[in-house]
């Protein structure tokens, strides 16, 4: 078998060909610059895929497609995506249907086929219940049940970033916007303002604006107080989700990927503190492991190709 796998990214394009047992057999990629445009991009993404077929050495069965949410799955529309401006109500499904009319297309959404892909092979792999987040710039999620991607009624479930909380008691916010990257940086920039000291200020020369995640991310590695306290905080929020997710959907495994969870045991550590004090049945925790995402920059490649895997054999077409 032979399969297409995409990963439209906001500053890559990753085209790969893949077998069933999702070994990357050819991969190619190139920058998106999605600042061209929609009209500009796609035929640079449509000939990225022409010539990994020409290159295949046998037929190639299915081509999978992982972008950015939002997307509606089921017509291939990309709606909006934050890190792709410009790309409203884009038909990329459709589009590439029809370039390939011989080859069924799928797309799903980038979080949630992650989840796949560490299901088939990586870290979850052997678990047929479990959850993907994902924590970089954003946050996003993917479940999956009996060993199947839950996209919900119309294909937009999995957004687990956008869970409403509740901040210092008062403040309504989401996952995202205070655990996130941006969410780690937004955290020490208004501490330093408020007179707290950190090594940070002088990494970014005293601009705070300029304060990133990957910034914080350094300054807690290298032991810096204010650093570690938004990491732990961040792990700590993502940790309260993680037990309401237990409760919800009682998986067996919780993989963490995404640029943040690089920073290891520094966020992995009060993330699990956290669920384990939040939820009513250690029975909840005690059965579910929390664990790094094993796939790296392929998991979304990986990902797409295990999403058209699965529609084939649900079509009854492998």
């Amino acid at each position: 078998m032979r399969i297409v796998g995409v990963d439209l990214g906001g500053t890559r394009i990753r085209v790969a060909l893949l077998d069933e047992n999702y070994t990357l057999l050819k991969r190619v990629e190139e920058p998106t610059r999605s600042w061209e445009g929609p009209a500009v991009t796609i035929p640079r993404i449509l000939n990225l895929i022409a010539g990994i077929i020409d290159a295949s050495d046998e037929p190639v069965q299915a081509i999978g497609i992982s972008s950015p949410g939002p997307i509606d799955p089921v017509t291939g529309r990309i709606v909006s995506p934050p890190n792709l401006q410009g790309w409203v109500d884009i038909p990329l499904g459709r589009i590439a249907q029809e370039r390939f009319p011989g080859i069924p297309t799928y797309i799903g959404n980038d979080a949630n086929v992650a989840a796949l892909a560490e299901v088939y092979n990586g870290a979850a792999r052997g678990h047929t219940h479990a959850i993907y987040i994902t924590v970089s710039t954003g946050i996003g999620g993917g479940i999956v049940i009996d060993g199947k991607l839950f996209t919900g009624a119309h294909g937009l479930a999995g957004e687990l970033g956008h869970t409403v909380i509740l901040v210092d008691g008062e403040r309504v916010s989401t996952l995202e916007i205070e655990a996130s990257g941006p969410g780690l940086a937004r955290y020490v920039a208004r501490r330093i303002r408020e007179g707290a000291q950190s090594l940070v200020t002088e990494m970014v020369n005293g601009d705070l604006d300029a304060i990133t995640g990957k910034t914080v991310g350094q300054a807690a590695q290298a032991g810096d107080p204010l650093a570690l306290e938004a990491v732990t905080r961040s792990g700590r929020l993502i940790g309260y989700s993680i037990a309401s997710l237990m409760h919800l959907f009682n998986p067996t495994i919780f993989v963490v990927g995404g640029g943040v969870s690089n920073l290891g045991e520094l966020l992995f550590e009060p993330m699990r503190q956290a669920a384990r004090a939040h939820v009513i049945d250690p029975a909840y925790y005690e059965q579910a492991a929390i664990v790094p995402a094993a796939l790296g920059e392929d998991v979304a490649i990986i990902g797409a190709a295990a999403l058209a895997i699965q529609e084939l054999e649900a079509a009854g077409r492998n």
